[in-house]
């Protein structure tokens, strides 16, 4: 597997804080959902054979993806869902924590998502599916992490 993409270029913090500030723009809601279906069109073709049962999160209404790829000690993510709002929200995801070093993943909280107040606009299956989608990222950096600090001992 190789997830096709760069190391992220600005802080982490940088990161969320444009995705406040595009949400602020934005104003209402409705501009927001559309906004979130752009973000998911944008994302990189992610190849029917990575679509698994091992790739799959559960715990949300629709289907998801997520594969993962650890090089030069960063973590590459990449997911799709077969609904384009929920694609969007993981557009978000990536944005904020793709290409980082683990550590940086634990240490930095999804605060933006409070921020643009989006849980308080999905419905209870979208809120808990959004959720799952960053768990399982903080679960693979976590993981990774482990691995690293295993390795370094002698």
């Amino acid at each position: 597997m190789s997830v096709d993409k760069e190391a992220a270029q600005e802080p982490i913090a940088q990161a969320q804080q444009s995705i406040v500030d595009s949400f602020q723009y934005l104003g209402n809601w409705m501009a927001r959902y559309e906004y979130l279906i752009d973000l998911g069109r944008s994302l990189p073709d992610f190849p029917d054979k990575w679509r698994t049962e091992a790739n799959r999160l559960h715990g949300c209404q629709a289907q998801v993806w997520m594969v993962a790829e650890l090089r030069d000690h960063s973590l590459f993510f990449q997911a799709r869902s077969d609904s384009a709002i929920v694609t969007g929200l993981l557009a978000l995801l990536m944005k904020v924590y793709s290409g980082r070093l683990p550590e940086e993943i634990i240490s930095h909280p999804p605060d933006f998502l409070r921020a643009i107040e989006l849980e308080q606009h999905l419905s209870p299956n979208r809120a808990n599916g959004l959720f799952h989608m960053m768990e399982r990222i903080r679960l693979t950096a976590q993981d990774a992490l482990d691995a690293e600090v295993a390795k370094a001992k002698p």
